[in-house]
């Protein structure tokens, strides 16, 4: 075979397509999800950051008094999600009419550092109430800057965050279901992703506190923000 037929001359050509395509780089920030999940649940008083799903569950909870959750820090981390995917959806009109690789590196850049902050902020101080609110506050908003980015993105099984439908489809859509299963590979690997994620986040949090899986989420969102590409 030669040189020249073994080379996808489109691919070669097409920046877009330069990088890591998009399918891995969403399942590995669905495992900063889980990781993110981890933090704010187990360390900041049951209230989800990623999942706003969940977040309205446990605020139902907190408003009828259940012990160990907390309106206030929910109230926050729905109020930060919202703001952040507005301001994601914003970016999305002003950069997703251009190139989709810098679109995607810019949002994932923009988690990466809000990540970062959140950090620096849970190893400066941990355990005070400032600091609860801030970790709540900034992480919420990165994962709402992320799901109108993915949102928008249109990839298929692939949210990020929530695994509802994707676990209705998996089932649904499989032989045993009636269905073709020809997506069953990508919605398993979602699935794999976040409780691997969460897994880890969890013991991180239980074992060494808040900092130290915010500064890994922080560190492979950066990894993710460099190496994606345009394609799916």
């Amino acid at each position: 075979m030669s040189e020249q037929s073994s080379t996808d001359p489109k691919t070669a050509d097409d920046p877009e397509a330069r990088g890591l395509r998009l399918v891995p780089v969403l399942l590995g920030l669905t495992v900063v999800s889980g990781l993110i999940d981890a933090v704010s649940y187990l360390g900041l008083e049951h209230v989800f950051t990623a999942n706003m799903t969940g977040n309205v569950v446990v605020l139902g909870f907190a408003a009828a008094g259940a012990p160990g959750f907390s309106v206030a820090h929910t109230l926050t981390s729905l109020g930060s999600f919202v703001v952040g995917a507005a301001a994601g959806g914003r970016g999305a009109v002003r950069l997703g009419g251009g190139s989709r690789r810098t679109w995607v590196r810019l949002t994932l850049a923009a988690e990466a550092a809000l990540l970062g902050i959140s950090a620096v902020v849970a190893f400066a101080a941990p355990g005070a109430t400032a600091t609860a609110y801030t970790l709540i506050a900034v992480t919420a908003f990165a994962m709402g800057l992320r799901n109108a980015t993915v949102r928008k993105l249109g990839v298929p099984d692939l949210t990020t965050t929530v695994l509802t439908m994707t676990l209705t489809g998996l089932a649904a859509d499989s032989r045993a279901g009636g269905g073709p299963g020809t997506r069953s590979p990508r919605r398993t690997a979602s699935v794999i992703a976040m409780v691997a994620g969460a897994t880890l986040g969890a013991w991180l949090v239980l074992h060494h506190g808040l900092g130290i899986p915010l500064a890994i989420s922080a560190g492979l969102v950066a990894v993710l923000a460099v190496a994606a590409s345009g394609r799916e």
